[in-house]
Protein backbone atom coordinates (compact mmCIF):
# COMPACT_ATOMS: atom_id res chain seq x y z
CA UNK A 1 0.00 0.00 0.00
CA UNK A 2 1.59 3.42 -1.39
CA UNK A 3 2.11 6.35 0.97
CA UNK A 4 -0.63 8.71 -0.23
CA UNK A 5 -0.25 11.63 2.15
CA UNK A 6 1.95 12.12 5.58
CA UNK A 7 -1.32 11.85 7.43
CA UNK A 8 -2.03 8.31 5.69
CA UNK A 9 -1.78 5.37 7.84
CA UNK A 10 -4.16 2.76 5.86
CA UNK A 11 -5.89 2.71 2.41
CA UNK A 12 -8.37 0.76 0.67
CA UNK A 13 -7.93 -1.04 -3.03
CA UNK A 14 -11.47 0.00 -4.63
CA UNK A 15 -10.46 -1.24 -8.12
CA UNK A 16 -8.12 -3.30 -9.65
CA UNK A 17 -7.31 -3.01 -13.13
CA UNK A 18 -5.11 -5.58 -14.12
CA UNK A 19 -5.39 -9.24 -13.07
CA UNK A 20 -2.87 -11.91 -12.71
CA UNK A 21 -1.13 -12.94 -16.27
CA UNK A 22 -1.23 -9.34 -17.57
CA UNK A 23 1.69 -7.87 -18.53
CA UNK A 24 1.99 -4.14 -17.38
CA UNK A 25 4.47 -1.51 -18.37
CA UNK A 26 6.07 1.40 -16.22
CA UNK A 27 3.52 4.24 -16.05
CA UNK A 28 0.46 1.85 -16.33
CA UNK A 29 -2.46 2.61 -13.91
CA UNK A 30 -2.59 -1.09 -11.80
CA UNK A 31 -5.44 0.02 -9.13
CA UNK A 32 -7.55 2.57 -6.99
CA UNK A 33 -6.46 3.30 -4.13
CA UNK A 34 -9.41 4.86 -1.47
CA UNK A 35 -7.81 6.90 1.27
CA UNK A 36 -9.49 9.53 3.71
CA UNK A 37 -9.44 11.97 1.65
CA UNK A 38 -10.51 10.61 -2.17
CA UNK A 39 -9.28 7.94 -4.80
CA UNK A 40 -6.03 7.73 -6.11
CA UNK A 41 -4.68 6.36 -9.47
CA UNK A 42 -1.72 4.17 -8.67
CA UNK A 43 0.69 3.81 -11.12
CA UNK A 44 3.46 1.18 -11.48
CA UNK A 45 7.10 1.57 -11.54
CA UNK A 46 8.16 -1.57 -13.17
CA UNK A 47 7.42 -3.69 -16.20
CA UNK A 48 6.59 -7.06 -15.85
CA UNK A 49 3.84 -9.60 -15.39
CA UNK A 50 1.13 -9.82 -12.61
CA UNK A 51 1.84 -12.88 -10.89
CA UNK A 52 -0.77 -12.40 -8.13
CA UNK A 53 -2.82 -10.15 -6.54
CA UNK A 54 -2.44 -10.65 -2.43
CA UNK A 55 -5.21 -7.84 -0.99
CA UNK A 56 -8.51 -7.97 -2.69
CA UNK A 57 -10.73 -5.32 -3.26
CA UNK A 58 -12.79 -3.72 -0.83
CA UNK A 59 -10.19 -4.64 1.78
CA UNK A 60 -7.70 -2.13 4.31
CA UNK A 61 -4.78 -2.34 5.06
CA UNK A 62 -1.84 -0.06 6.37
CA UNK A 63 0.85 1.94 4.35
CA UNK A 64 3.78 -0.51 3.36
CA UNK A 65 1.16 -4.10 2.86
CA UNK A 66 2.21 -5.77 -0.22
CA UNK A 67 -1.00 -5.27 -2.71
CA UNK A 68 0.89 -7.72 -5.28
CA UNK A 69 3.57 -9.75 -7.09
CA UNK A 70 4.68 -8.88 -10.81
CA UNK A 71 7.44 -11.06 -12.40
CA UNK A 72 10.29 -9.08 -13.17
CA UNK A 73 11.45 -8.30 -16.85
CA UNK A 74 14.47 -6.39 -16.28
CA UNK A 75 16.84 -9.06 -14.84
CA UNK A 76 15.62 -12.30 -16.96
CA UNK A 77 18.79 -14.65 -16.76
CA UNK A 78 19.88 -16.16 -20.29
CA UNK A 79 17.95 -19.18 -20.98
CA UNK A 80 19.42 -22.35 -20.13
CA UNK A 81 20.21 -24.85 -23.03
CA UNK A 82 17.54 -26.99 -24.22
CA UNK A 83 17.36 -30.30 -22.44
CA UNK A 84 16.73 -33.58 -24.39
CA UNK A 85 12.94 -33.17 -26.16
CA UNK A 86 12.34 -29.99 -24.09
CA UNK A 87 11.99 -25.96 -24.32
CA UNK A 88 14.72 -24.39 -22.10
CA UNK A 89 13.77 -23.13 -18.77
CA UNK A 90 13.41 -19.35 -17.59
CA UNK A 91 13.04 -18.03 -14.00
CA UNK A 92 12.13 -14.87 -13.35
CA UNK A 93 11.99 -13.38 -9.83
CA UNK A 94 9.07 -12.27 -8.38
CA UNK A 95 9.00 -8.49 -7.30
CA UNK A 96 6.35 -6.81 -5.20
CA UNK A 97 4.62 -3.87 -6.35
CA UNK A 98 6.46 -0.76 -5.02
CA UNK A 99 4.68 1.67 -2.71
CA UNK A 100 4.60 4.93 -4.73
CA UNK A 101 4.16 8.65 -3.36
CA UNK A 102 1.29 10.49 -4.73
CA UNK A 103 0.31 13.59 -3.69
CA UNK A 104 -3.14 13.72 -1.53
CA UNK A 105 -6.35 15.34 -3.31
CA UNK A 106 -9.09 16.63 -0.59
CA UNK A 107 -12.00 16.24 -2.98
CA UNK A 108 -12.44 14.26 -6.43
CA UNK A 109 -13.78 16.67 -8.66
CA UNK A 110 -13.53 14.68 -12.25
CA UNK A 111 -12.80 10.86 -13.27
CA UNK A 112 -11.06 9.92 -15.98
CA UNK A 113 -13.10 9.14 -19.45
CA UNK A 114 -12.87 5.69 -20.92
CA UNK A 115 -11.52 5.31 -24.48
CA UNK A 116 -14.46 4.72 -26.73
CA UNK A 117 -15.78 0.46 -26.89
CA UNK A 118 -16.56 -1.06 -30.54
CA UNK A 119 -20.19 -0.46 -30.97
CA UNK A 120 -22.51 -3.00 -30.43
CA UNK A 121 -22.67 -5.22 -33.89
CA UNK A 122 -19.48 -3.40 -35.39
CA UNK A 123 -18.53 -6.11 -37.85
CA UNK A 124 -15.03 -5.26 -37.54
CA UNK A 125 -14.43 -6.06 -34.49
CA UNK A 126 -13.68 -9.48 -34.28
CA UNK A 127 -12.84 -9.63 -30.41
CA UNK A 128 -15.67 -10.46 -28.23
CA UNK A 129 -16.66 -7.55 -25.63
CA UNK A 130 -15.09 -8.59 -22.30
CA UNK A 131 -11.63 -9.15 -23.89
CA UNK A 132 -12.00 -5.22 -25.73
CA UNK A 133 -12.52 -4.03 -22.23
CA UNK A 134 -9.26 -5.01 -21.21
CA UNK A 135 -8.43 -1.54 -18.51
CA UNK A 136 -4.35 -1.62 -19.79
CA UNK A 137 -5.50 -1.68 -23.37
CA UNK A 138 -7.90 1.11 -23.13
CA UNK A 139 -5.85 3.47 -20.75
CA UNK A 140 -2.88 3.06 -23.63
CA UNK A 141 -5.32 3.86 -26.02
CA UNK A 142 -6.45 6.88 -24.45
CA UNK A 143 -2.79 8.22 -24.00
CA UNK A 144 -2.13 7.99 -28.17
CA UNK A 145 -5.72 8.98 -28.67
CA UNK A 146 -6.55 5.50 -30.51
CA UNK A 147 -10.20 4.52 -31.34
CA UNK A 148 -10.49 1.13 -30.59
CA UNK A 149 -13.40 0.60 -32.28
CA UNK A 150 -11.37 0.15 -35.60
CA UNK A 151 -8.90 -2.00 -34.53
CA UNK A 152 -8.98 -6.08 -34.92
CA UNK A 153 -7.24 -7.64 -32.57
CA UNK A 154 -3.84 -10.12 -32.60
CA UNK A 155 -4.65 -11.68 -29.31
CA UNK A 156 -5.73 -15.15 -28.00
CA UNK A 157 -9.48 -15.61 -29.05
CA UNK A 158 -9.38 -11.91 -31.88
CA UNK A 159 -8.62 -9.88 -27.83
CA UNK A 160 -6.82 -6.52 -28.61
CA UNK A 161 -3.41 -6.13 -26.90
CA UNK A 162 -1.03 -3.55 -26.16
CA UNK A 163 0.84 -3.91 -29.24
CA UNK A 164 -2.07 -3.32 -31.20
CA UNK A 165 -2.94 -0.32 -29.64
CA UNK A 166 0.56 1.24 -29.90
CA UNK A 167 1.06 -0.28 -33.74
CA UNK A 168 -2.13 1.57 -34.61
CA UNK A 169 -1.07 5.26 -32.65
CA UNK A 170 2.69 4.65 -33.98
CA UNK A 171 0.99 4.33 -38.16
CA UNK A 172 -1.89 7.05 -37.00
CA UNK A 173 0.98 9.85 -35.58
CA UNK A 174 2.08 11.92 -38.89
CA UNK A 175 -1.32 11.77 -40.05
CA UNK A 176 -2.98 13.57 -36.77
CA UNK A 177 -1.05 16.02 -36.59
CA UNK A 178 -2.98 19.37 -35.34
CA UNK A 179 -3.37 21.95 -37.60
CA UNK A 180 -1.47 25.14 -37.29
CA UNK A 181 -4.24 26.78 -35.03
CA UNK A 182 -5.46 23.91 -32.62
CA UNK A 183 -3.00 23.12 -29.60
CA UNK A 184 -0.67 20.27 -28.98
CA UNK A 185 -1.81 18.08 -26.51
CA UNK A 186 0.71 16.03 -25.15
CA UNK A 187 -0.23 12.53 -23.69
CA UNK A 188 -1.74 12.79 -20.18
CA UNK A 189 -2.52 10.60 -17.34
CA UNK A 190 -6.15 10.32 -16.15
CA UNK A 191 -4.65 11.39 -12.47
CA UNK A 192 -2.94 14.41 -14.41
CA UNK A 193 -6.20 15.06 -16.04
CA UNK A 194 -8.03 15.18 -12.95
CA UNK A 195 -5.98 17.47 -11.00
CA UNK A 196 -5.65 19.93 -13.83
CA UNK A 197 -9.49 20.06 -13.73
CA UNK A 198 -9.07 21.34 -10.42
CA UNK A 199 -6.79 23.61 -10.37
CA UNK A 200 -7.85 25.11 -13.69
CA UNK A 201 -4.75 24.66 -15.85
CA UNK A 202 -4.87 23.51 -19.32
CA UNK A 203 -3.07 20.87 -20.30
CA UNK A 204 -2.36 21.85 -24.08
CA UNK A 205 0.45 24.95 -22.67
CA UNK A 206 1.83 22.32 -20.74
CA UNK A 207 5.09 20.08 -21.91
CA UNK A 208 5.46 16.34 -19.77
CA UNK A 209 8.30 15.34 -18.00
CA UNK A 210 7.10 11.63 -17.91
CA UNK A 211 7.67 8.42 -20.22
CA UNK A 212 7.68 9.48 -23.93
CA UNK A 213 6.62 13.03 -23.14
CA UNK A 214 3.26 12.45 -21.29
CA UNK A 215 1.90 15.37 -18.77
CA UNK A 216 1.91 13.51 -14.97
CA UNK A 217 0.15 15.32 -11.92
CA UNK A 218 3.76 17.11 -10.94
CA UNK A 219 3.61 19.16 -14.46
CA UNK A 220 0.12 20.20 -13.19
CA UNK A 221 0.60 20.90 -9.95
CA UNK A 222 4.07 22.94 -11.16
CA UNK A 223 2.33 24.90 -13.53
CA UNK A 224 -0.50 25.76 -11.13
CA UNK A 225 2.11 27.59 -9.17
CA UNK A 226 3.18 30.08 -12.06
CA UNK A 227 1.66 32.54 -13.93
CA UNK A 228 0.13 31.80 -17.55
CA UNK A 229 2.07 33.50 -20.29
CA UNK A 230 0.24 37.41 -20.41
CA UNK A 231 -1.01 36.83 -16.70
CA UNK A 232 -0.03 38.20 -13.56
CA UNK A 233 -1.36 34.55 -11.55
CA UNK A 234 -3.01 31.78 -12.41
CA UNK A 235 -6.34 31.66 -11.96
CA UNK A 236 -8.37 30.92 -8.65
CA UNK A 237 -5.14 31.72 -7.03
CA UNK A 238 -4.03 35.08 -4.75
CA UNK A 239 -1.92 37.46 -5.58
CA UNK A 240 1.06 38.64 -2.74
CA UNK A 241 -1.46 42.45 -2.98
CA UNK A 242 -4.65 40.59 -3.27
CA UNK A 243 -3.56 38.35 -0.37
CA UNK A 244 -2.28 40.84 2.03
CA UNK A 245 -5.42 42.59 1.90
CA UNK A 246 -7.87 39.07 2.31
CA UNK A 247 -5.18 38.48 4.95
CA UNK A 248 -6.11 42.06 6.93
CA UNK A 249 -9.97 41.77 6.29
CA UNK A 250 -9.99 38.62 7.93
CA UNK A 251 -7.79 39.79 10.81
CA UNK A 252 -10.01 42.80 11.11
CA UNK A 253 -13.26 40.61 10.80
CA UNK A 254 -12.02 38.03 13.26
CA UNK A 255 -10.84 40.99 16.20
CA UNK A 256 -13.98 42.13 15.90
CA UNK A 257 -15.73 38.71 16.80
CA UNK A 258 -13.34 38.02 19.84
CA UNK A 259 -14.12 41.91 20.82
CA UNK A 260 -17.95 41.89 20.37
CA UNK A 261 -19.01 38.28 20.81
CA UNK A 262 -18.83 36.18 23.98
CA UNK A 263 -17.17 32.76 22.80
CA UNK A 264 -17.50 29.71 24.56
CA UNK A 265 -15.86 26.76 23.73
CA UNK A 266 -16.85 22.91 23.50
CA UNK A 267 -15.21 19.83 22.43
CA UNK A 268 -15.94 15.92 21.72
CA UNK A 269 -14.28 13.02 20.37
CA UNK A 270 -16.33 10.90 18.16
CA UNK A 271 -16.46 6.75 17.20
CA UNK A 272 -16.79 7.03 13.51
CA UNK A 273 -16.34 2.69 12.74
CA UNK A 274 -19.45 2.81 12.31
CA UNK A 275 -19.61 5.83 10.03
CA UNK A 276 -16.37 4.55 8.26
CA UNK A 277 -17.92 1.30 7.53
CA UNK A 278 -20.99 2.38 6.12
CA UNK A 279 -18.96 4.48 3.71
CA UNK A 280 -16.51 2.28 2.95
CA UNK A 281 -19.92 -0.49 1.93
CA UNK A 282 -22.28 2.44 0.34
CA UNK A 283 -18.98 3.44 -2.32
CA UNK A 284 -18.20 0.06 -3.13
CA UNK A 285 -20.76 -0.19 -6.25
CA UNK A 286 -20.79 3.58 -6.88
CA UNK A 287 -18.81 5.23 -9.96
CA UNK A 288 -15.46 7.35 -8.87
CA UNK A 289 -17.18 10.52 -9.17
CA UNK A 290 -20.39 9.30 -7.15
CA UNK A 291 -18.17 8.66 -4.32
CA UNK A 292 -18.89 9.52 -0.78
CA UNK A 293 -16.20 11.01 1.55
CA UNK A 294 -16.35 11.26 5.14
CA UNK A 295 -16.71 14.94 5.21
CA UNK A 296 -20.02 14.98 3.60
CA UNK A 297 -21.05 12.75 6.26
CA UNK A 298 -19.79 15.48 8.99
CA UNK A 299 -21.46 18.61 7.47
CA UNK A 300 -24.81 16.28 6.77
CA UNK A 301 -24.73 15.59 10.31
CA UNK A 302 -23.58 19.33 11.40
CA UNK A 303 -26.70 20.60 9.16
CA UNK A 304 -29.41 18.01 10.72
CA UNK A 305 -28.17 18.37 14.28
CA UNK A 306 -29.60 22.22 13.86
CA UNK A 307 -33.33 20.52 14.02
CA UNK A 308 -32.82 19.76 17.42
CA UNK A 309 -30.52 23.07 18.58
CA UNK A 310 -31.50 25.65 16.35
CA UNK A 311 -29.76 28.34 18.46
CA UNK A 312 -26.89 27.19 16.56
CA UNK A 313 -28.07 28.79 13.54
CA UNK A 314 -28.73 31.90 12.54
CA UNK A 315 -27.47 36.19 12.91
CA UNK A 316 -27.53 38.24 15.84
CA UNK A 317 -27.81 41.70 14.69
CA UNK A 318 -29.14 44.97 16.62
CA UNK A 319 -28.71 43.22 19.84
CA UNK A 320 -31.09 40.19 19.28
CA UNK A 321 -30.82 36.70 17.72
CA UNK A 322 -32.78 36.21 14.06
CA UNK A 323 -32.86 32.86 13.67
CA UNK A 324 -33.01 30.81 10.46
CA UNK A 325 -34.78 27.94 9.42
CA UNK A 326 -32.87 26.76 6.42
CA UNK A 327 -29.20 25.71 6.78
CA UNK A 328 -26.75 27.28 4.53
CA UNK A 329 -23.59 26.07 5.58
CA UNK A 330 -20.86 27.37 5.36
CA UNK A 331 -17.36 25.36 4.32
CA UNK A 332 -14.21 26.79 5.03
CA UNK A 333 -11.74 26.32 1.82
CA UNK A 334 -8.37 26.80 1.46
CA UNK A 335 -7.05 29.20 -1.84
CA UNK A 336 -4.22 28.27 -4.09
CA UNK A 337 -0.84 30.94 -3.21
CA UNK A 338 -2.91 31.39 0.60
CA UNK A 339 -6.42 32.67 2.09
CA UNK A 340 -9.53 31.22 3.42
CA UNK A 341 -13.17 31.69 2.24
CA UNK A 342 -15.94 29.76 3.42
CA UNK A 343 -18.74 30.13 0.70
CA UNK A 344 -22.18 27.95 1.51
CA UNK A 345 -23.92 24.89 0.42
CA UNK A 346 -27.59 25.98 0.47
CA UNK A 347 -30.09 24.14 2.38
CA UNK A 348 -27.45 21.47 3.57
CA UNK A 349 -30.19 19.99 6.07
CA UNK A 350 -32.59 19.19 3.79
CA UNK A 351 -30.94 17.95 0.85
CA UNK A 352 -29.77 14.48 -0.54
CA UNK A 353 -26.24 13.26 1.31
CA UNK A 354 -25.12 12.96 -2.47
CA UNK A 355 -26.71 15.72 -3.72
CA UNK A 356 -25.05 17.35 -0.77
CA UNK A 357 -21.56 15.41 -1.89
CA UNK A 358 -21.97 17.28 -5.30
CA UNK A 359 -22.38 20.45 -4.47
CA UNK A 360 -19.51 20.23 -1.96
CA UNK A 361 -17.44 18.94 -4.85
CA UNK A 362 -18.92 21.77 -7.15
CA UNK A 363 -18.12 24.15 -4.71
CA UNK A 364 -14.74 23.12 -4.00
CA UNK A 365 -13.99 23.78 -7.34
CA UNK A 366 -15.23 26.87 -7.88
CA UNK A 367 -13.72 28.02 -4.66
CA UNK A 368 -10.42 27.19 -6.39
CA UNK A 369 -10.59 28.80 -9.84
CA UNK A 370 -12.06 31.74 -8.45
CA UNK A 371 -15.59 30.63 -10.02
CA UNK A 372 -18.19 31.70 -6.99
CA UNK A 373 -21.37 33.21 -6.70
CA UNK A 374 -22.13 36.26 -4.13
CA UNK A 375 -25.53 34.31 -2.61
CA UNK A 376 -22.75 31.71 -1.67
CA UNK A 377 -20.72 34.38 -0.09
CA UNK A 378 -23.14 36.43 1.57
CA UNK A 379 -25.38 34.20 3.56
CA UNK A 380 -24.08 31.28 5.37
CA UNK A 381 -26.06 30.72 8.63
CA UNK A 382 -23.47 28.77 10.57
CA UNK A 383 -20.00 27.82 9.32
CA UNK A 384 -17.73 24.52 9.42
CA UNK A 385 -14.08 24.37 9.49
CA UNK A 386 -12.12 21.53 8.46
CA UNK A 387 -8.23 21.25 8.61
CA UNK A 388 -7.96 17.50 9.37
CA UNK A 389 -6.25 17.06 5.70
CA UNK A 390 -3.51 19.29 6.91
CA UNK A 391 -2.96 16.51 10.01
CA UNK A 392 -4.62 18.67 12.49
CA UNK A 393 -6.28 16.87 15.26
CA UNK A 394 -8.49 19.86 17.18
CA UNK A 395 -9.57 23.18 15.64
CA UNK A 396 -11.40 25.95 17.96
CA UNK A 397 -13.22 28.40 14.88
CA UNK A 398 -13.46 32.01 15.58
CA UNK A 399 -17.12 32.82 15.12
CA UNK A 400 -17.67 34.64 11.94
CA UNK A 401 -20.19 37.45 12.43
CA UNK A 402 -22.88 38.31 12.15
CA UNK A 403 -23.14 34.00 12.67
CA UNK A 404 -23.46 32.81 16.39
CA UNK A 405 -21.36 29.81 16.39
CA UNK A 406 -18.50 27.96 14.21
CA UNK A 407 -17.72 23.93 13.99
CA UNK A 408 -14.53 22.04 13.69
CA UNK A 409 -13.45 18.64 12.93
CA UNK A 410 -9.93 17.72 13.06
CA UNK A 411 -8.56 15.00 10.99
CA UNK A 412 -9.58 11.15 11.22
CA UNK A 413 -7.47 8.74 12.78
CA UNK A 414 -6.94 5.75 15.08
CA UNK A 415 -6.90 5.94 18.57
CA UNK A 416 -7.61 3.80 21.83
CA UNK A 417 -11.32 3.37 22.76
CA UNK A 418 -13.02 1.44 25.41
CA UNK A 419 -16.06 -0.36 23.53
CA UNK A 420 -17.94 -3.31 26.04
CA UNK A 421 -14.63 -3.29 27.88
CA UNK A 422 -12.78 -3.74 25.32
CA UNK A 423 -10.01 -1.32 24.30
CA UNK A 424 -9.46 -1.33 20.47
CA UNK A 425 -8.16 0.88 17.98
CA UNK A 426 -11.23 2.91 16.03
CA UNK A 427 -11.20 5.35 13.86
CA UNK A 428 -11.83 9.15 15.44
CA UNK A 429 -12.53 12.61 15.26
CA UNK A 430 -12.12 15.55 17.40
CA UNK A 431 -15.29 17.91 16.87
CA UNK A 432 -15.59 21.22 18.33
CA UNK A 433 -17.63 24.32 18.59
CA UNK A 434 -17.23 27.73 19.59
CA UNK A 435 -20.63 29.48 20.12
CA UNK A 436 -21.89 33.09 20.68
CA UNK A 437 -22.94 33.24 24.90
CA UNK A 438 -25.72 35.52 24.16
CA UNK A 439 -27.33 33.26 22.04
CA UNK A 440 -26.92 29.84 23.84
CA UNK A 441 -24.89 28.17 26.56
CA UNK A 442 -23.05 25.73 27.70
CA UNK A 443 -25.61 22.79 28.15
CA UNK A 444 -27.29 23.88 24.69
CA UNK A 445 -23.78 23.77 22.80
CA UNK A 446 -23.05 20.15 24.73
CA UNK A 447 -26.50 19.21 23.01
CA UNK A 448 -25.59 20.36 19.85
CA UNK A 449 -22.38 18.05 19.93
CA UNK A 450 -24.02 14.86 20.90
CA UNK A 451 -26.39 15.44 18.38
CA UNK A 452 -23.66 15.56 15.71
CA UNK A 453 -22.38 12.36 17.61
CA UNK A 454 -25.27 10.70 17.64
CA UNK A 455 -26.51 10.93 13.88
CA UNK A 456 -22.84 9.66 13.05
CA UNK A 457 -23.79 6.40 14.41
CA UNK A 458 -26.67 6.56 12.08
CA UNK A 459 -25.36 7.42 9.16
CA UNK A 460 -28.22 5.16 7.00
CA UNK A 461 -30.55 7.95 7.71
CA UNK A 462 -28.16 11.25 6.87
Amino acid sequence: MPSLGADMESGTITHWLVHPGDVVHRGDIVAVVQTDKSDIEVEIFDSGTIEDIVVPEGQRVPVGTVLAHVASTKATPPPSPAGPGGPPTLETPAVAVPAIEVPAVEVPTTAPTPAPLAPQGAEHVSAPVGLVESPLVRHRAEQLGVDLSSLTGSGPGGALTRADVERAGAARAPKSAAPPSAPHRAPSSPFARRRAGELGVDLSLLTGSGPGGAIVERDVRDASRRPAPGEATPTGSVAPDQRRAMQRAIGALMARSKREIPHYYLSTTIDLTTATSWVERANLDRAITDRIVMAALLLRATARAVQRVPEMNGYYTDGAFSPRTAVHLGVGISQRGGGLIAPAIHDADSISLDELMRRLKDLVQRARTGVLRSSEMSDPTLTVTNLGDLGVDTVFGVIYPPQVAIVGFGRVREQPWVHDHVVDARPCVVATLSADHRVSDGMRGARFLTEIDHLLQRPEDL
